[in-house]
């Protein structure tokens, strides 16, 4: 077995963490701009990325289900593989989620999804402003639990590379070792 990541597998990772720190700020950014032409313009360069995210995370999952990752230092503690597991699971689950959210939150608010300006996204619900107050709540919730995890991530890779001085960090390393 490999004590690394493929290419592919780490091209897609620093692709998709670039992107979502990208979604993620504008996000934060744009939620309490005025009504304006320029709001507008935000929310959908958002959701073309955020559709963007969407599809390369199942690509990333596919490369997933057929590529095994490394495998975990041997001295890793049981609860220490469970977290990162857990973890792991929890980061794919929100990054389908998060962009499920938001498209079922712009259905609801009438507003459909126009893939960069190009290709129309069907609306998965129809117009109810109630309801899509509620899925702005839930989309902006899974946000703030994403960002926790993502800086739980973070720190457990630094953790590993310097408390424990093993592998892992370099395991996802854009650049190949020598």
């Amino acid at each position: 077995m490999s004590t690394h990541y493929t290419a592919t597998a780490k091209g897609l990772h620093w692709l998709m963490a670039i992107l979502l720190f990208g979604l993620l700020a504008l996000g934060f950014y744009m939620q309490d701009l005025p009504l304006s032409p320029e709001k507008l313009q935000l929310y959908s360069w958002h959701k073309w990325a955020g559709v963007t995210a969407f599809l390369l995370v199942l690509v990333r999952l596919a490369w997933r289900a057929t590529h095994r990752p490394p495998a975990l230092p041997i001295g890793m503690s049981k609860l220490m593989q469970l977290a990162s597991h857990s973890g792991h699971a929890a980061l794919y689950l929100l990054m389908i989620a998060i962009p499920l959210s938001g498209w079922l939150m712009s259905s609801a608010k009438g507003f459909q999804t126009v893939w960069f300006g190009v290709l129309p996204i069907p609306d998965l619900l129809d117009k109810n402003r109630e309801l899509g107050e509620t899925l702005a709540l839930l989309h902006q919730s899974l946000n703030l639990i994403f960002v926790a995890l993502i800086v739980g991530h973070i720190a457990a890779a630094l953790k590993h590379h310097f408390i424990d001085h093993d592998d892992i960090l370099k395991h996802m390393s854009p650049h190949p070792e020598k």
